[in-house]
């Protein structure tokens, strides 16, 4: 009996110094070791890579997109639908989850797709105009007709088959920052005209602000819709 009651003590005994030691190492050591490392080697991205504007002040996160939307005429009313500002560069629509989502707009109570076919709603493998409501292709369509009509300016005709696809479909995630360099520059004549700026200014700002396939093989170009709009916002105020 005493022997046994000795060995469960030293049982007990050694199995306490090793719940402390882990303890230490694993809840203590590790997470202050990893932080450590984090700040000084990706001080920005271990900080939620925010962007700032030129007064510092933060804006957002280059991580994560954001609309661009204008204020609604009654604050109240949840299903007015919402207007884009035509003045800043447009991101992806955000409707991943579908239209009964409450991730409509950007909103990060929930990011996915809506895992429907790429001929959702097709007539004989083709999206058309009579597309039922509701199916993927009503909705780019739908989306495609407003990229046009928004982007059109009097001395720039968008044609329907310039319109590149993440600007009538929404990331996988339904919350990408980023849009293509095509649909940036799809945007260029309309974003010079609100913002009473010179085209060749607004190109370069959209050159300045393209980011290059990573590690030079991976990926398309891709555009940061974030930094470059508070660019545009320094650009247009100075």
């Amino acid at each position: 009996m005493n022997n046994s009651v000795g060995n469960t003590a030293r049982l007990i005994g050694a199995g306490l110094r090793a719940l402390l030691v882990l303890t230490v190492i694993c809840g203590i050591i590790y997470p202050l070791a990893v932080t450590g490392i984090a700040q000084a080697l990706f001080h920005d991205k271990a900080n939620g890579s925010e962007v700032k504007d030129k007064s510092g002040q933060v804006v957002g996160s280059s991580l994560i997109g954001q609309s661009y939307d204008l204020p609604k005429n009654d604050p109240d009313d949840a299903e007015e639908a919402p207007r884009p500002d035509l003045k800043w560069f447009q991101p992806r629509p955000s409707n991943g989850l579908g239209s009964n989502s409450v991730n409509t707009r950007y909103s990060l109570l929930l990011s996915g797709a809506t895992n429907r076919s790429a001929d959702n709603g097709a007539v004989n493998g083709k999206c058309t105009a009579g597309a039922e409501d509701g199916t993927l292709c009503a909705q780019v369509i739908a989306a495609k007709e407003a990229v046009v009509a928004d982007n059109s300016t009097a001395s720039y005709a968008v044609k329907p088959e310039d319109v590149p696809a993440d600007a009538v479909t929404s990331s996988g995630s339904g919350l990408d920052p980023d849009i293509s360099t095509a649909y940036a520059e799809l945007q260029v004549h309309r974003v010079a005209e609100q913002n009473k700026l010179d085209v060749k200014q607004v190109e370069k700002l959209v050159a300045e602000h393209t980011t290059g396939r990573t590690l030079g093989f991976m990926g398309e170009p891709r555009v940061n819709v974030l930094e470059l709009n508070t660019a545009l916002k320094a650009l247009a105020k100075s």
